[in-house]
């Protein structure tokens, strides 16, 4: 009986071309993909949500109120005869010393609106804070620092958004706040 040497299989070189072949096709694929841009595109998104949820309790307590303001937000000055153009920290405390030191858009902010008044009365289920911050959380449960602002125009229009967006897939940071 004569005995067949002849294997059938892949040999050793075969198989090191084919995972050397896969990696460089993975490694490609990742680089194109750019995931860092993925994730700043998604901290973006939710900035947005946050500015917007932020704005429409704002707006949605003030139709609840007669079309008044928040008591915080008149007692800091936005509402002066002509609109204050200064950008407000929002924060869960009335306390101005927080504002010290943020940049806002390459910008100082006047300082800070408490609108902790929005999440004790149900406007808001939390407070949102910036995606990409450390959360100051205080023993009480509150967030210090959303680094979000707020403006109120010179037409009564608020305006709110966010400190730190990211540029993402952009070609530039986009500058997130909306005005209502």
């Amino acid at each position: 009986m004569k005995k067949d040497n002849n294997k059938e299989g892949f040999t050793l070189i075969e198989l090191l071309i084919v995972i050397a072949v896969m990696a460089i096709l993975t490694t490609v694929v990742f680089v194109a993909l750019n995931p860092l841009a993925r994730f700043q595109d998604s901290r973006n998104s939710r900035r947005w949500s946050d500015v917007n949820a932020i704005l429409g309790a704002i707006k949605l307590n003030q139709v609840d109120n007669g079309g008044a303001y928040l008591p915080s937000v008149t007692t800091n000055g936005f509402l002066d005869g002509v609109g204050n153009q200064n950008n407000f920290l929002i924060s869960t405390k009335d306390d101005n010393a927080l504002a010290t030191g943020v940049t806002c858009n390459g910008g100082t902010l006047a300082g800070v609106v408490d609108l902790k008044e929005l999440v004790d009365k149900g406007y808001l289920p939390k407070m949102p804070f910036d995606p990409n911050d450390i959360q100051v959380v205080q023993a009480d449960g509150d967030v210090d620092k959303s680094m979000y602002y707020l403006r109120v125009e010179a037409n009564s229009a608020v305006t709110v958004g966010a400190c730190s967006s990211e540029k993402g897939s952009a070609a530039t940071a986009p500058i997130v706040e909306v005005t209502r």
